[in-house]
């Protein structure tokens, strides 16, 4: 069985982050704060010989992972592979919109008016399905969605013939999809009413069936 050590970090803060927006797939630049943290973490990950890169195709992933890899000491990998498979979750008609309003309309009509309520009672699985039936074009994605997605980008990672047992690969992701991943692989190990910060650092081990969560947000 191969397995692969995956060094993910959630991107950088944006201005979205600042102003409480959902990003989704929508674009934010990265601030001065977001270009320093990320910085500061590939500090921390300088002596890490990476063997591949990947993040989604969203500029402040992208950004975030050539700035970690500039600063690696290590590896031969500049570039990270971009594939819209890692991107955040789609918030459909949501997108850019206020983080409180926006879960308050998906929850509202069940008693649950915040994002919190919603997962302290169900999931965050179900907070997807509740903010896509809220979209009037139902076009944010609901947790079966979601997962399709993202279980493709891992299963390209899997399949890289040029990684082998015990190689480190370097994820750039987002804060949704890292809460999403502690909910469905850490077996309530970690307290997820809140986000991960920007510029965290989690360990996974890739498997080829599965995800084992090493630890999560340091």
């Amino acid at each position: 069985m191969t397995k692969l050590n995956l060094y993910v970090v959630r991107h950088g803060q944006t201005y979205f982050n600042i102003y409480n927006k959902l990003q989704g797939w929508s674009n934010s630049p990265l601030t001065q704060k977001g270009i320093d943290g990320a910085k500061a973490t590939g500090d921390r990950l300088a002596d890490v010989h990476f063997d591949a890169a990947y993040c989604s195709d969203t500029t402040r992933a992208m950004d975030t992972a050539k700035l970690i890899l500039a600063a690696n000491q290590k590896s031969e990998v500049t570039d990270p592979i971009t594939v819209p498979f890692f991107r955040e979750e789609f918030y459909g008609y949501f997108e850019g919109n206020d983080m409180a309003q926006a879960w308050y309309l998906a929850g509202a009509p069940h008693g649950l008016p915040t994002f919190k309520d919603i997962v302290a009672k169900y999931s965050i699985g179900k907070a997807k399905d509740y903010l896509k039936d809220a979209d009037p074009f139902h076009q944010a994605e609901n947790n079966d969605e979601y997962w399709q997605r993202v279980d493709q980008g891992f299963d390209l990672i899997r399949h890289n013939d040029q990684l082998k047992d015990g190689d480190n690969v370097l994820l750039i992701s987002h804060g949704n999809t890292l809460l999403s991943l502690m909910e469905r692989y850490a077996g309530g190990k970690y307290d997820l009413s809140t986000r991960p910060a920007n510029g965290s650092l989690t360990r996974l081990t890739l498997t080829d069936d599965d995800i084992v969560v090493e630890s999560y947000n340091k």
